[in-house]
């Protein structure tokens, strides 16, 4: 199911279609910015893509600019909630997409999306250099709860709405 925001569609990526992002076989109608995928998102993909079951909702997704369809980055969630009902998720975006609010537009979206799926606790890091991120995660109400010489850590409290 895609989810659809204001600037972003989040796009789940299937094991198949980690496998032709990974190969980087693209088709017309995929319409992957030439900067896609990544390299951290690699091994992500790596894993999706040798996965037989999937896990529905707490998967791996593109992010879609609305405006013209280019899938201009990813989001993903490390996995389903934990026993606590705690998830953890990353994104990033080409930096030709960055400013525009569609990172935050993505981080809503997914963060939506796991309320609605039953997570109770949401966690991302971030670079400790990496202000713009650090901006997007607390503009989606995510709060720090720790940071170290490499990394800032957030968390954020769901609740439906």
């Amino acid at each position: 199911m895609t989810l659809l925001g204001d600037r972003v569609a989040l796009e789940p990526i299937s094991p198949a279609l980690a496998h032709r992002i990974i190969a980087r076989d693209e088709r017309p109608d995929d319409a992957w910015h030439p900067d896609y995928p990544f390299a951290d998102e690699l091994d992500p993909l790596r894993s999706l893509a040798a996965e037989t079951a999937v896990e529905q909702d707490f998967t791996m997704y593109l992010v879609r600019r609305r405006s013209d369809g280019l899938a201009v980055g990813g989001f993903g969630f490390f996995g389903p909630p934990d026993a606590t009902g705690t998830v953890e998720f990353g994104y990033g975006l080409v930096p030709a997409a960055r400013g525009a609010g569609l990172a935050s537009d993505a981080v809503h979206l997914g963060l939506q999306h796991a309320t609605e799926c039953g997570a109770r606790i949401a966690l991302a890091d971030t670079d400790l250099g990496n202000v713009a991120s650090q901006r997007v995660l607390e503009k989606n109400g995510l709060t720090e709860i720790q940071r170290n010489q490499t990394h800032v850590f957030y968390r954020r409290a769901l609740t439906a709405a």
